[in-house]
């Protein structure tokens, strides 16, 4: 039976979310499948990838196929570069311990990356609403500018129309 790892799409529409699954490459794209691996959210900015990473690599190792997009996702989160890691184990290339080592240091760069990436996004959001609240506050301010002669008008016919009236009854 042919297996893929793939995207099994859920949410609503224009709000896509993605389960990531290993199914039978006949069966229908939202149908049955045969683990589910993971899920992907790209409706947040950075995307959010919740993967079992071991499971994906079992799957790999057992000949599973992934499509472009599960691939891409994969390797973004490490699982192909643990399966890599475990074939050269395999081989005799490197030991347990020194594959495991290698794999901690690619995840901890990474997290590095992501986290570097979501700070700048989070400045970058702050720097937009000081602009804007600077921006906001100019235009309140001509506001307020061009609307004191027209009360100060207001104001002096309403005392020139006390005036007049307390001659009247007098």
């Amino acid at each position: 039976m042919p297996v893929k790892i793939r995207l099994q799409r859920h949410g609503k529409k224009g709000k896509p979310y993605y389960w990531i699954v290993a199914a039978d490459s006949r069966s229908k794209r939202d149908g049955k499948y045969l683990e589910k691996l993971g899920a992907y959210n790209p409706n947040t900015n950075p995307a959010t990838i919740e993967l079992n990473v071991d499971g994906a690599v079992q799957w790999l190792q057992n000949g599973a196929q992934p499509t472009d997009t599960a691939k891409a996702i994969l390797s973004y989160k490490g699982a192909m570069l643990k399966n890599h890691l475990a074939g050269g184990v395999r081989k005799g290339a490197l030991t347990e311990e020194q594959a495991e080592a290698k794999f901690n240091v690619w995840v901890e760069e990474k997290t590095s990356k992501v986290q570097a990436k979501e700070d700048g996004l989070s400045k970058a959001d702050a720097e937009a609403k000081a602009k804007a609240f600077e921006a906001e506050k100019a235009v309140n301010e001509a506001r307020i500018a061009a609307a004191a002669p027209v009360v100060e008008e207001v104001v002096a016919e309403a005392k020139t129309e006390e005036t007049a009236g307390s001659n009247e009854e007098e």
